[in-house]
């Protein structure tokens, strides 16, 4: 195969005997890097190499101007909207938002030559119409929305004379102005042959620019396209080349020149779907391996192409080891590097700072990030970890720079630069920003991470752009408007890669593939959406005026597309092409009309192979986990038993013995954390200890109607005094924990107001407020002692019956207290309250002997309902039941609560999990 470049320059050749007088003009840089190594192989010796330009530097110089940064031209044109009629202006923040949108539209009318006043009259004339009505007068509204549009013509004639006298332009303009001065260019270079190589859509200033030298007859062009698609009249590939040689007189006279024939040969194509763009990535490394496998010297006539230009890093971390030469023709966006979240962040946290603070969750989630960590890294002292753990310990859900520095008085640098309220202020954020920049330029130092010093260089310099042009202009005076501009920078700019371009595997966007040949060629993402990129039409010109005036559209937007895909098949010996398979996917989710057209072509049908590739899935059997009793876990066991064995411990490894392992064998605690709102656990903790002090003054007494009023009112004292233990440094008088301090008071009260309406029934002496209990009990087997402990909420006497008395805040079933079988009460869960009653009593008669009590959950939830109290049944089916706690009661229960601890006791039963 013969490369478009090395045919070109052959003839070339061939024709001069010297390329000194050559000026060649290409599409992009890229391009002349490979045109110049061709001239070098074509020619054989040393000679001065020729002025190579691609389209736009070229017409950079023409011009005279420079290009205007895309930074520039928005501030240059919100001073311009400012200055330019009289309607009522919008923020800079809330006109970053559409002003791109503009510098677009105002870019495309001067590449396409339009007359500015021609187009915006007809734009203004249409917005009127479609606000007509019968009403003669219009509303302020309808008046600012057209003098907007009336104004465009004077806004656009205001930003490209700002930049004009500032000797720079947008493209549009520097192409207008190089149409301008062209004849003056042209009288000065006579002496100069002008060669444009590989075009395929011009813009109107472009193809002016070319017959103008076309006309003087001393200039040549050559177009990169197959024969094939020329004679098809319905081939979007050569949409643009058929309409210049119809309309251009040029070619009246002359032919098409660099035309070629190699899209009809033979090739080898494989059309292959993968689900999501990970395996895409992964696909094509395992691909590139197979290539380099069979023959190491493909990999250097190859080329991936990436639909999606996001697949970069996922398909450089797939690309196989034995790949040792990788070279990278596009630029990585600055947005997605991983420096770009840190910051992006830090803007988030300043706009939501407040006279409260920052809101915890975001605090905590910005110190999670890497660089975050590296800026507050010290070597004596983990500052995030003693942050997290500070305020997960002080429940703080507002946190404020006075409370960071309180964990940390002797503040590091780092800590200052992020977490001051003076960063609130965009002059000072900026300087903090570029300080924490340098702070991180020396930690990258020292460990020689080029990559990110790379990556930081680019932020370095964006940075110090905002602080100039703040300084600049009075209208960015906000943090939003601030973040704004500063997400259209990164969204724009890109970190470029630098390597040979000559060797090794080549991975490149789209537009860099121009001109450029290669046997073997990867696309990926050939998806609806991508390639080609579908009707976006992000512009305030509507289509209607677009076809009048010749400007884009859909149909020439595709077409241009569709001859860079085809282009880089013409002359491919091998092709493989990938699409996502999956339907969900935001960005195109079924495979490119390319690959149905492809599918569809009488030259290749037959060399086309089309499959789907998903991962190699090994099915895994869901066995549960199961921990032997090990030596080790055997001595732990013997420890738990001496330490005390509590009856939400045994109901624990009743629902689950896992979790009994983790939390008493590997002693797993629940990890602190922040309660931005009262959480269940809390709220119970809470309301006992509350009700503890409330029912403190009735020990060992009889209740009475007028003591119990006596402490209604204290009740929201009570509460409120508790809830501030938890949330000292927070404000509960508003939000959900008002509510849940409103819900704890209401149960008291209306928990006392129920005790008032049954002590005029009954009487209810008060024995024991949450007391300890702790007994020894002989477990036949083991050795160790087995201590079983607990604290019981209340013991009390009504009408003579001794009460065991356990508050619950959930709800409870009175199937939950009722026992039928007994080995249900130890191998059910649901009946793990009735357990834990039991086991109260239990403890209870053996320090107090008692011939007889009851014990009860009282449910706060549902206080109607009265105590649920223990009861034992002979059937399920009968209603009868048996509410007596007696000794023979507690015998059955001892021979199941032995049988429970003889099985964690027992080395030959493991720790087996239950499915929840």
């Amino acid at each position: 195969m013969q490369s478009f470049l090395n045919q070109i320059s052959e003839e070339l050749w061939k024709k001069n005997s010297s390329f000194d007088n050559l000026i060649f003009v290409l599409p992009g840089k890229r391009a002349g890097t490979f045109l110049k190594n061709n001239i070098s192989q074509t020619v054989g010796k040393t000679i001065f190499a020729p002025e190579i330009y691609s389209i736009e530097s070229f017409i950079e110089m023409i011009s005279g101007l420079s290009y205007a940064t895309n930074t520039q031209q928005l501030f240059e044109l919100y001073n311009a909207y400012l200055n330019t009629g009289s309607n009522e202006k919008e923020s800079f923040y809330s006109f970053s938002k559409w002003g791109q949108i503009l510098l677009q539209d105002f870019n495309e009318i001067d590449r396409y030559l339009v007359p500015p006043e021609k187009l915006f009259s007809y734009l203004s004339v249409i917005q009127e119409m479609n606000q007509w009505h019968l009403k003669p007068n219009k509303t302020k509204l309808i008046e600012d929305y057209l003098s907007f549009w009336n104004n465009l013509e004077e806004l656009h004639s205001a930003f490209n004379k700002n930049l004009l006298e500032n000797g720079s332009g947008h493209q549009g303009l520097v192409y207008r102005e190089a149409c301008q001065n062209l004849s003056d260019y042209i009288n000065t270079s006579k002496n100069k042959k002008h060669v444009f190589i590989g075009f395929n859509a011009l813009n109107s200033a472009e193809v002016f620019i070319i017959k103008e030298f076309l006309k003087e007859g001393n200039s040549d062009i050559y177009w990169d396209i197959d024969i094939c698609f020329l004679e098809d009249k319905i081939h979007d590939a050569g949409f643009f080349i058929r309409q210049y040689q119809k309309e251009w007189s040029y070619f009246k006279d002359h032919s098409l020149k660099g035309l070629s024939e190699y899209y009809s040969t033979t090739k080898n194509i494989q059309i292959t779907g993968v689900p999501k763009n990970v395996s895409q990535a992964k696909y094509v490394g395992d691909l590139i391996l197979d290539l380099n496998e069979k023959d190491p010297n493909q990999i250097k006539n190859t080329a991936v192409i990436l639909g999606d230009e996001t697949l970069l890093n996922p398909i450089l971390n797939s690309l196989p080891a034995e790949i040792n030469q990788v070279n990278i023709t596009m630029g990585y966006p600055l947005d997605k590097t991983p420096i770009a979240g840190m910051f992006t962040q830090l803007f988030d946290l300043y706009i939501q700072l407040d006279s409260q603070g920052w809101f915890y969750k975001n605090l905590l989630s910005f110190l999670v990030h890497p660089y975050v960590q590296k800026l507050l890294s010290s070597e004596d002292k983990n500052i995030v970890n003693g942050i997290k753990a500070e305020v997960n310990k002080r429940n703080w859900i507002y946190i404020t720079p006075s409370k960071l520095k309180s964990i940390f008085p002797e503040t590091t640098e780092g800590l200052t630069l992020l977490f001051s309220y003076e960063n609130a202020e965009p002059s000072h954020f900026l300087n903090s920003v570029i300080a924490l920049i340098e702070l991180l330029k020396r930690n990258f130092q020292l460990q020689e991470n080029h990559l990110e010093l790379e990556y930081l260089y680019h932020f370095h310099t964006l940075f110090n752009e905002l602080k100039m042009l703040s300084g600049e202009y009075a209208f960015l005076h906000d943090l939003k408007a601030l973040q704004s501009i500063f997400k259209e920078l990164i969204s724009t700019e890109k970190v470029n890669f630098r390597g040979e371009p000559l060797e090794g595997l080549q991975i490149m966007g789209m537009l860099e593939s121009r001109n450029l040949d290669f046997e073997t060629v990867i696309i990926t993402s050939v998806n609806e959406g991508i390639l080609p990129a579908g009707k976006t039409n992000n512009s305030f010109i509507p289509f209607d005026i677009k076809r009048e005036f010749g400007l884009p559209a859909y149909k020439e937007k595709d077409a241009v597309y569709t001859y860079h895909f085809y282009r880089l098949l013409q002359r491919a010996k091998n092709i493989y092409l990938i699409y996502n398979t999956e339907p969900d996917v935001i960005e195109g989710g079924e495979k490119s009309r390319f690959i149905s057209q492809l599918l569809t072509d009488e030259n290749h049908i037959e060399n086309i192979v089309a499959k789907i590739a998903v991962p190699q899935i090994n099915s895994i059997l869901n066995t549960p986990v199961s921990i032997e009793k090990d030596s080790d876990i055997m001595s732990k066991i013997s420890a738990v038993f001496k330490k005390g064995l509590s009856p939400s411990s045994l109901t624990n490894y009743i629902k689950n013995p896992i979790n009994f392992y983790k939390q008493k064998i590997l002693k797993l605690e629940e990890t602190l954390e922040v309660e931005e709102t009262i959480a269940s656990k809390t709220f119970g903790t809470i309301l006992h200890k509350a009700m503890e002090i409330l029912y403190e003054p009735f020990l060992g007494a009889f209740l009475t109607e007028g003591k119990l009023k006596e402490q209604r009112p204290k009740i929201r004292g009570v509460v409120k005094h508790e809830l501030l233990k938890t949330y000292a440094e927070e404000d509960i008088s508003r939000g959900k924990n008002l509510i849940a301090f409103n819900v704890i008071v209401a149960y008291i009260d209306s928990f006392i107001l129920k005790e008032i309406e049954n002590i005029k029934h009954h009487t209810i002496k008060i024995i024991a407020l949450e007391k300890d209990l702790s007994v020894d009990i002989d477990v036949p087997g083991i050795d160790t002692p087995v201590i079983l402990k607990g604290t019981l909420d209340r013991v009390d006497e009504k009408d003579g019956m001794l009460r065991i008395i356990d508050y619950k805040t959930g709800s409870v079933l009175s199937s939950n207290v009722e026992v039928v079988l007994w080995d249900e009460i130890i191998e059910n869960y649901d009946r793990s309250k009735a357990f834990q009653l039991l086991c109260y009593s239990f403890m209870y008669q053996i320090i107090n002997p008692i011939e007889k009590m009851s014990a009860g959950i009282i449910s706060f939830k549902n206080l109607g309902s009265g105590p649920f109290y223990f009861s034992t049944k002979n059937s399920r089916n009968t209603s009868k039941k048996d509410f007596n706690i007696t000794k023979d009661t507690l015998d059955l229960f001892q021979e199941q609560l032995v049988k429970l601890i003889q099985e964690i006791a027992n080395p030959a039963v493991p720790f087996i999990a239950k499915e929840d």
